[in-house]
C-alpha cells in the first residue's frame, strides 16, 4: 500500500490542538499524525516547509452537480416539482461529476459536499454526502441518503401556489403536506409491521420507506426555513413526529438562538453573500453566525452553491470572523461542525488516525484572505495543486487517471 508523509507542517486537526509536525497517509486513510511520528521507510515525502495542513473543508448544503452552471434548463435537475411529496426522489440520481462546480470546490479546499434537492417542494427528496472528486457519483459517496430535504416558506408557496387548484398555496398548506406525509408513513409502517407479524405480504412504497428512515431516527430532516415563524413550525412538526431536525439557512435563527441552543438544534446558516431578494431574507447579515455561536448553537456555514460559488466557503468564514464569529468556531463551522451535523464526522471534517485522507495544504492561515489551497488530497490521492509560476490551479482529470496517483496539467483555473 502506498504511503505518503507530509512533514514539516503546521497541522490543524480541528478537534485537537494545532502542532508542528507530520501526517502520514496509507492508501485512503490517515494512519499517523503528531509532532514526532515514525515515517514509513517507503513513504513518499512532501515537505510542507511550515505551511498549514488542515482537513478538507465540508459544505453541508449545496446543489453542485444537480444545478450545473452555464447549462440552463439542460443541466438543472434540482427540483422535481411535479409532486409535493418527493421523499422517494434521490439527488444521487441527478449528479453529474463533470460539473465545473466540483473543480471550483477543490480550488477552495472543499473536499466534501452534501448535495440536496432544491426547495420547490414541501418534501424535496433524499440528500447525499459525497467527495468532490471522482468519475461517477457512486465512487464519491460517503453517505446516501444523508438526510431528507424539506422546505417551508416562500419557495413551495410560490412554486405550487401558482396553480390555483393545487396544494399548497399558504404556509398552513405547506405544513399540512408535511403532517399528512408523516401520518401516512406512520400508518404504512404500522400496517407493514402487522402484516409481517402475521406472515402476510405487504406492498412496498418507496415514499413511505424513505420517510420511515426519518421517523426511526436513522437519518435527519434537513429543513429549509428562513423566517422565525417557519423555524418555529419546523420545531413544532419535529416535536409532533419525533424526528431529528436540522435547520437549513436559518436567516432569522438568531432571533431564537437561546431556544435553538437549549433544544440542541443545529443550524446550517447561509448563504451569506446574497442580496435580500425576497421578504424572508430581510434579516440576512454576516453578524448572524456570531450571534448563534455565542448562544451555544451548533453551526455550519453554507454557500448553497452555486448560489454563492463553493470556493468562497472559506471566505464566508473569514468575513463572519470580521463580523464577530470566534475564529476557531468559524473554522469548525466549515469542517468538523458540518461533518458532525450531517452524520459523517466519523470520516471527514477533522484530522485523526483512521479518518479519510482528505487534507489540504494552504499557503498560510486559511482564515487569512490572501491564503490559498496549494495542494489538495482526496482519499490519499493528490487531485488539485496550485502552480505559483503560472498562477493556475490544476485539477487531476478523473477520467484520464486509471491507476495513477500523480496530478497532471489537466484542467487549469486561474
Amino acid at each position: 500500500m502506498t504511503s505518503l508523509a507530509i512533514v514539516n507542517a503546521h497541522v490543524v486537526p480541528v478537534t485537537g490542538d494545532p502542532f508542528d509536525g507530520s501526517l502520514v497517509m496509507e492508501g485512503t486513510t490517515i494512519t499517523a499524525l503528531g509532532p514526532d511520528v515514525t515515517i514509513p521507510d517507503d513513504a513518499q515525502i512532501v515537505d510542507a516547509d511550515g505551511a498549514w495542513l488542515t482537513p478538507g473543508l465540508v459544505e453541508a448544503h449545496g446543489h453542485v452537480g444537480i444545478a450545473e452552471e452555464s447549462h440552463g434548463w439542460a443541466g438543472d435537475d434540482t427540483n422535481e416539482s411535479s409532486e409535493v411529496n418527493g421523499a422517494r426522489f434521490r439527488a444521487l440520481d441527478a449528479i453529474h461529476p463533470t460539473d465545473e462546480g466540483f473543480r471550483d470546490a477543490l480550488s477552495g479546499g472543499v473536499t466534501t459536499i452534501v448535495v440536496k434537492p432544491g426547495s420547490a417542494n414541501p418534501i424535496g427528496g433524499q440528500t447525499v454526502a459525497l467527495k468532490t472528486w471522482g468519475r461517477i457519483v457512486d465512487e464519491m459517496v460517503i453517505r446516501a441518503p444523508a438526510s431528507i430535504k424539506s422546505a417551508l416558506g416562500e419557495n413551495p408557496k410560490r412554486i405550487h401556489g401558482s396553480d390555483n387548484n393545487r396544494l399548497p398555496k399558504t404556509r398552513q398548506g405547506v405544513a399540512a403536506v408535511l403532517r399528512e406525509a408523516f401520518t401516512a408513513t406512520r400508518d404504512h409502517l404500522a400496517a407493514k409491521e402487522h402484516a409481517e407479524a402475521e406472515g402476510k405480504p405487504y406492498a412496498t412504497d418507496l415514499t413511505h420507506e424513505a420517510l420511515g428512515l426519518v421517523l426511526s431516527g436513522e437519518i435527519p430532516w434537513s429543513q429549509h426555513c428562513h423566517r422565525v415563524d417557519d423555524i418555529a413550525t419546523a420545531i413544532r412538526i419535529a416535536d409532533e413526529f419525533g424526528y431529528r431536525l436540522i435547520i437549513d439557512h436559518g436567516t432569522e435563527a438568531h432571533l431564537i438562538a437561546d431556544l435553538l441552543a437549549e433544544r440542541e438544534l443545529p443550524v446550517v446558516i447561509g448563504p451569506l453573500f446574497t442580496d435580500r431578494a425576497k421578504q424572508e431574507l430581510q434579516h440576512r447579515s454576516l453578524t448572524n453566525p456570531g450571534r448563534l455561536a455565542r448562544a451555544g448553537v451548533r453551526l455550519a456555514l453554507t454557500t448553497d452553491a452555486p448560489v454563492v460559488p463553493i470556493e468562497l466557503l472559506v471566505v464566508q468564514a473569514i468575513l463572519a470572523v470580521k463580523e464577530g464569529l470566534d475564529r476557531d468556531a468559524a473554522f469548525r463551522a466549515i469542517t468538523h461542525g458540518p461533518a458532525e451535523i450531517m452524520g459523517i464526522g466519523d470520516r471527514v471534517g477533522s484530522l485523526a488516525e483512521g479518518k479519510d485522507a482528505d487534507v489540504v495544504l494552504w499557503s498560510g492561515d486559511p482564515l487569512e484572505v490572501a491564503s490559498r489551497a496549494l495542494r489538495v488530497w482526496v482519499d490519499g490521492r493528490e487531485v488539485h495543486h496550485y502552480d505559483p509560476d503560472t498562477r493556475e490551479g490544476i485539477t487531476l482529470d478523473p477520467y484520464a487517471t486509471l491507476g495513477t496517483t500523480v496530478a497532471g496539467p489537466q484542467r487549469g483555473r486561474r
